[in-house]
């Protein structure tokens, strides 16, 4: 089966176009549509096409940036431009973001079949070579994603990615010992994944794959339990204790002292409100959000400056200051010294 999506901001033509494509071979094409390049990447998310026939002009997201995107994020999706601009500037951009065909409307069916026929002749091929090879790129962008839905909770996206790699693999048909290599190396890399946040302890369940070897469907299913497992060990240990977000918060910011992390962000890579994190981590630590991590920016200063060799001007970039007086400015504030005169206390000249 393939998926197709169909992404024309003009109601009567995202019609038409899905028509003459599903009659190219209604048995194995499936068609969604949408409307722009925005409400495209959002469709790609809940279900990943495998060919995406796409206009140029549209509002939003037009299909240059629809295209750009493509294929700087989602490289295995093949692209086809349909519009009624014949200019040769735009095809030269389109092919540049690896458009692999460039329509021009009105689009006839012998065209729209014959692009068709020819996209899966060429996906065909690419399966027949890859055929049991898998991209290490993958494998981590799955680690990514599953990794940050199992520990939001975020049950309908764990489905979508876990859907996502059963499919992947049945199309490459991997052998036996291949998938249980893959899978086993996977759920290993989510428990580590998962540890080095460093707020809780995982265990990883041993052999769950070996008993199911030979059989491509139950190691799926062991995979998903597997999963599932370590969503339910997350919800136990949290109980649900409202100061989880925030101790996962610190250790986060503890990780990144040298980066400028705002509020919004760190509330964002939590899945919160930041009006609401903001709140709660008041309540929670008695000190806002900017006050603890300059504290905790001052304490790593105070250990780096207890370092002989360490220059004063590295050690403010190391906890985040570019601006080198704002540091000296900063670090006398918080404990009354400046950072010459901080040394000199601990007897560094």
């Amino acid at each position: 089966m393939y998926r197709i999506l169909v992404v024309d901001d003009e109601p009567m033509i995202r019609m038409g176009l899905t028509k003459l494509i599903t009659q190219a071979d209604p048995s194995v094409i499936l068609t969604e549509t949408a409307g722009n390049g925005i409400e495209a990447l959002e469709a790609i998310q809940q279900a990943r096409p495998d060919f995406i026939f796409t206009d140029i002009r549209m509002p939003k997201m037009d299909g240059l940036e629809l295209s750009r995107q493509l294929h700087e994020h989602y490289g295995d999706i093949t692209v086809v431009v349909v519009s009624g601009y014949g200019d040769f500037e735009y095809a030269q951009k389109c092919m540049s973001y690896g458009v692999k065909e460039y329509l021009l409307k009105p689009v006839t069916k012998s065209v729209v079949h014959h692009a068709i026929s020819k996209l899966m002749t060429e996906r065909k091929a690419l399966l027949e070579k890859q055929r049991g090879y898998f991209p290490l790129s993958k494998l981590e962008a799955w680690l990514e994603q599953l990794e940050l839905a199992v520990w939001h909770l975020q049950m309908n996206e764990i489905q979508v990615r876990l859907q996502e790699i059963e499919e992947y693999c049945q199309e490459r048909e991997l052998e036996s010992i291949q998938l249980q290599d893959l899978l086993g190396e996977l759920y290993a890399k989510l428990i580590k994944q998962l540890n080095s946040r460093d707020i809780y302890t995982f265990e990883r369940m041993a052999g769950f794959l070996k008993a199911e070897s030979g059989n491509p469907g139950n190691m799926f299913q062991a995979f998903r339990q597997a999963v599932e497992q370590t969503v339910q060990q997350i919800r136990a240990k949290r109980k649900g204790n409202a100061k989880e977000p925030v101790e996962e918060a610190k250790a986060y910011i503890e990780r990144n002292l040298s980066k400028d992390l705002s509020l919004d962000e760190v509330s964002d890579m939590l899945g919160l409100n930041p009006s609401y994190f903001s709140q709660l981590f008041k309540q929670l630590t008695d000190e806002t959000f900017v006050h603890y991590r300059i504290k905790k920016r001052m304490e790593m200063a105070k250990k780096l400056l207890a370092i002989p060799h360490y220059k004063i001007t590295d050690i403010s970039f190391e906890v985040g200051y570019a601006d080198h007086p704002h540091f000296t400015k900063t670090f006398k504030k918080f404990t009354g010294y400046t950072p010459s005169e901080y040394r000199e206390l601990l007897g560094i000249e």
